[in-house]
């Protein structure tokens, strides 16, 4: 059965029809025949070569991948594994023509095992595959036990190879689909078979925009810091060197605000829930990263990551309710009842939310990433019978520890801020502080995306 992250990403193992016993090579199986693909059957296949579908099966929890070698920096040749294979094959002459759609119907396993010299046991390590197209061709009249096929036929030693006549998608055409399997000895041991799977592409690449992005912000860091350092020197200084009493009580510079700095904002109660649904992600993605990086979170447990980020997200909500209810103390809120409902409910209900409407539109096209009812039943548990008590609870301890005080007393009357110029308004000032942070993670933000579609 699969877990809850397999539900949520779209997985679903249904069970083949392909036939494979372990170290029995077969050529030139059939494995089923469409007499005449209907006009629905030939726009299927049509709209999912244009949008570049791939089949994905796994064998011994390993997935199937096409073979690519390559060179890599120290100019050895190396195997690289692209997960699944391709639905078909869109050809386009560049002529105006229309373009030709064939269908990949004739696939060759190529299955790698390793025998452990001490047990004598043998252990699948790899699961290859080579897609086709041909048109096959058969004797008359066709036999559903054996057929007996003129374009692979390992008794006449004819095999299926990229220069035989492509199968075309085409309303009317028939579609005989076969495959090849093969059994290779392998050096690999059953604990690296993952490797050659996570092998990525592009090393030098990544490397380097993680150091730029490092660089970047460090610089972006540093110079802020040295700005307001250099101010901050500059007010005491000029403190210091005064010598008239009547100078003395001029306020400037840091003597302006340091009364207003710490004033509680218009919407304490909000920024606290803010404060803490970040520390709560925050906790997710810390935990979830010293997991990967321990070896709990093995590639083979398909939709383990998932999985542990929603259990994880859940368990932080103590840490959340207890960040939010000692920010919104501090600024000397009440009603943290209400607060602490808002930073269990709102995150979590607006990505739900979306996430609801995303999964009807699903249910609607009928596919199979639908995430069914039990499911959502599942993670509204999660929700409201784990997340939103330990919020409460976290919130409750938070509460009863006293706030921290203030190292500079607030005045009590708002000192009046001058009307100032339009690049001075908030949401100018968001916009073009959020620029450069945006532009120093772009870069790795490309490469994280990728990695996980």
């Amino acid at each position: 059965a699969e877990n809850l992250g397999e539900v949520l990403r779209g997985d679903r193992i249904e069970n083949s029809a392909y036939d494979i016993r372990m170290r029995i090579d077969e050529q030139c199986k059939v494995l089923c025949k469409i007499d005449a693909l209907t006009e629905g059957q030939a726009r299927a296949f049509r709209l999912k070569i244009d949008d570049n579908y791939k089949v994905n099966m796994i064998l011994d929890n390993l997935p199937v991948a096409m073979v690519h070698v390559r060179q890599n920096e120290h100019g050895q040749v190396e195997k690289a594994y692209e997960r699944g294979f391709y639905v078909g094959l869109k050809v386009e002459d560049g002529e105006g023509d229309a373009a030709v759609y064939l269908l990949y119907n004739h696939l060759r396993f190529n299955i790698l095992y390793h025998r452990n010299p001490a047990t004598d046991l043998l252990r699948i390590v790899g699961f290859e595959v080579e897609a086709f197209s041909a048109q096959h061709s058969y004797d008359k009249p066709w036999g559903a036990e054996r057929p007996v096929l003129k374009t692979c036929n390992p008794e006449r030693m004819i095999a299926v190879s990229h220069s035989l006549p492509p199968q075309m998608v085409k309303e009317g055409a028939e579609v005989i689909f076969t495959y090849d399997v093969k059994f290779t000895p392998s050096d690999i041991r059953w604990a690296s078979r993952w490797d050659t799977y996570l092998k990525m592409t592009g090393t030098q690449i990544h490397w380097f925009s993680i150091v730029n992005s490092a660089i970047i912000v460090l610089l972006l860091s540093g110079l802020v810091a040295m700005i307001m350092l250099r101010t901050v020197y500059r007010d005491i200084a000029k403190y210091n060197s005064l010598e008239a009493q009547e100078e003395a009580t001029e306020e400037f510079g840091w003597k302006l605000v340091h009364g207003d700095v710490l004033r509680p904002p218009a919407r304490g109660s909000l920024l606290a829930t803010y404060v803490g649904t970040g520390v709560q992600l925050f906790g997710m993605l810390l935990i979830t990263t010293l997991f990967a990086l321990l070896g709990f979170l093995s590639p083979a447990n398909r939709g383990g990551l998932m999985t542990a980020m929603l259990l994880l997200f859940a368990a932080n909500g103590l840490v959340a309710g207890y960040a939010a209810a000692r920010l919104h103390k501090s600024f000397r809120g009440e009603q943290w009842k209400s607060m602490t409902a808002r930073t269990a409910l709102m995150f979590p209900g607006i990505v739900f939310g979306a996430f609801f409407v995303l999964d009807l539109l699903l249910w609607h096209q009928a596919s199979s990433g639908a995430v069914p009812f039990g499911t959502l039943a599942a993670l509204c548990f999660l929700w409201f019978g784990v997340s939103v008590p330990l919020v409460f609870v976290g919130s409750f301890y938070g509460f009863r520890k006293p706030a921290a005080e203030d190292p500079v007393r607030t005045n009590k009357v708002m000192r009046q801020v001058p009307e100032q110029l339009w690049y001075m308004h908030p949401a100018v000032c968001c916009l073009v502080a959020g620029v450069l942070p945006f532009g120093a993670v772009f870069i790795e933000l490309f490469f994280i995306l990728t990695s996980v579609w």
